[in-house]
């Protein structure tokens, strides 16, 4: 995920806010999982990677996260699972 923001507004802000709303949404979404397995409320754990990209071009690091993605999904489509039985 690329993100950007302003310098003055701090990177454990912004990750605050993306996951209360991705959090707040996917419990909209799913209640039933909440109820479920998420007696705690919490989705997330409080911890976190970001990274600020400085002075790169922002298209280079969007070509480089959709090329993750891409590289990620062909990964996941060659390996099989093991069957349990």
């Amino acid at each position: 995920m690329v993100v950007r923001t302003e310098p003055k507004i701090a990177p454990s802000y912004v990750m605050q806010v993306i996951k209360s709303i991705s959090a707040r949404e996917f419990f909209r979404m799913h209640p039933e999982i909440k109820r479920q397995y998420f007696w705690g409320g919490k989705l997330w754990i409080q911890s976190y990677f970001v990274e600020t990209i400085g002075n790169a071009m922002e298209d280079v690091i969007r070509k480089y996260v959709q090329n993750q993605l891409v590289e990620m999904d062909n990964g996941e489509q060659s390996n099989q699972q093991l069957g349990l039985l």
